[in-house]
């Protein structure tokens, strides 16, 4: 059957495309097909000739992808229709979300705009499309005008005979291992002597092993999954995976090195580990980043998604005199809001989720796994050379003594949003009728500050439930909270409340 409009807008994921291209797994049809990949690809081209004024045939467009098993094929059909219209493609074959936002910014590639065939972390039969211009990533909104288009366009294909192969990743590396040599004084091997392993998780990011890492001088014996397989055989690539940390905290140890990096699927995520086990991740890779970024930007303001702790903000705030920002979860959503502020004169260089992406207004706002990795390492060098390690970067960093995240489902309605919004309106009510303080201003949900932690009730941003954050400083201060929680929330039949420990 022909694909509707319908179908199309189905595959919008917030600020990307996303959908099932692989068939096998029982109840996930495939959504993203071949030729609605090369319907919006034309789409694209579309919005590309409204936001430039050029005609298609003056439009460079860059086509890249990760590691998936149907990269490829989404891959060609992109490509050609692409050049269907009279575009001109660029082929950047394996890549990053990040490199491909660069190729809009390499005189390389000047590529008027670039899509990035990725689906981030997810299962192995998942792909989509992400966008960008030189201005950055594309919105919501630009997404709900490339999939009208593309329902409005007809399959059609064009030739690869004309595409332009182009090393991008390479182009990319060189990039980056120039930013290392420059901040450690320009010699060719500055990081001689360091030993970091690197976890992939098969993803795209294994170049960063061999192509930045070795390069100046680094050992990067004993690092996991470096080549790029689509079934994801070890773990998923995805630093907020347990299993996936567990990997690389057992290459870090068993291998004796300084420092272990793990990136997501397309490397626009990251975390590490340290030489002694210790997660950088969460709110402590935050914690971390603003104490590198606190020297050049004194009393900035760092911009974090809304469930970061107590313990980080007074880090923050107490200890590196910044200034700390909860705001709406969401990458598109913390990095908006930085650009917004900084064009307000209020400087902001920073805007991070405890996910692991990661955006610095010196780096186009781009949240750039692989860019966190060598703020990371430069600052390991330096620490290095004046007989300091990493950690002691956040030795003040106070963690919650428990932590934890209850997906509160939505059963049985069919407006989810609507009736969320009506749970959050009657958990505050209810809170403030116990005299329970609400933290001010909130960007999201309702937030309850408790004598010795909180609690954060908010709807998902894409899925039908209502996430629920607990932190607590002392040992059993969670259960008691929990506990707070589920009376203030009784009554709601639609809420599914069995993910409650208590």
């Amino acid at each position: 059957m022909p694909l509707t409009h319908e179908d199309f807008m189905k595959l919008a994921n917030g600020s990307d495309i996303r959908g099932v291209a692989v068939a096998g797994v029982e109840g996930e049809p495939v959504t993203l097909t071949p030729e609605a990949a090369n319907r919006i690809a034309a789409g694209f081209v579309r919005l590309l000739t409204e936001k430039t004024g050029k005609k298609p045939e003056e439009l460079q467009i860059a086509v890249g992808h990760d590691s998936r098993i149907s990269a490829l094929a989404i891959k060609d059909c992109v490509l050609t229709g692409i050049t269907h219209t009279g575009a001109h493609g660029i082929d950047c074959v394996l890549a990053s979300t990040p490199a491909m936002f660069m190729a809009t910014i390499f005189e390389d590639t000047a590529a008027d705009g670039s899509i990035m065939i990725t689906a981030s972390h997810l299962p192995y039969n998942r792909n989509g499309l992400k966008f960008f211009t030189s201005a950055g990533g594309a919105e919501k909104s630009d997404i709900q005008k490339i999939l009208t288009y593309a329902a409005e366009a007809e399959e059609a294909h064009g030739t690869l005979d004309n595409v332009l192969k182009f090393d991008l990743i390479g182009r990319y590396s060189e990039h980056l291992v120039q930013k290392i040599r420059t901040a450690l004084g320009g010699e060719e091997k500055p990081l001689a002597g360091m030993h970091i392993v690197v976890d992939a998780g098969n993803g795209a990011g294994g170049f960063f092993a061999g192509r930045i890492l070795t390069p100046l001088g680094v050992d990067t014996s004993g690092s996991r999954y470096l080549n790029p397989d689509g079934h994801f055989p070890n773990h998923i690539p995805n630093p907020e995976d347990p299993k996936a940390m567990l990997a690389i905290k057992e290459a870090v140890i068993e291998n004796d090195a300084d420092l272990g990096l793990i990136f997501d699927t397309d490397v626009d995520r990251m975390s590490a580990v340290l030489a002694d086990g210790t997660d950088v991740s969460r709110n402590a890779l935050i914690a971390m980043m603003a104490a590198i970024l606190a020297p050049d930007y004194p009393g900035s303001t760092i911009i974090t998604d809304s469930v970061t702790s107590d313990g980080l903000h007074d880090f923050l705030e107490n200890d590196l005199h910044l200034k700390h920002l909860r705001y709406m979860r969401g990458y598109k959503n913390v990095i908006n809001e930085c650009i917004r502020r900084n064009e307000a004169g209020e400087v902001s260089p920073l805007a991070i989720e405890t996910s692991g992406h990661g955006a610095l207004s010196e780096n186009y706002y781009l949240d750039d796994g692989a860019y966190l990795a060598v703020k990371l390492i430069i600052a390991a060098a330096k620490a290095r050379a004046e007989g300091r390690t990493l950690d002691d970067l956040i030795v003040n960093l106070r963690q919650p003594a428990e932590a934890r995240e209850i997906r509160i489902k939505i059963k049985d309605v069919d407006d989810v949003k609507a009736y969320g919004k009506k749970v959050l309106a009657a958990f505050e009510e209810r809170a403030k009728a116990k005299s329970l303080t609400i933290a001010e201003p909130s960007y999201e949900g309702v937030r309850i500050v408790f004598d010795g932690g909180w609690a954060l009730l908010r709807m998902s941003l894409h899925d039908p439930n209502m996430p629920l954050n607990i932190e607590a400083d002392a040992a059993g201060g969670a259960d008691e909270i929990e506990r707070t929680v589920k009376e203030l929330i009784r009554g709601f039949d639609a809420l599914d409340l069995s993910g409650f420990q208590n």
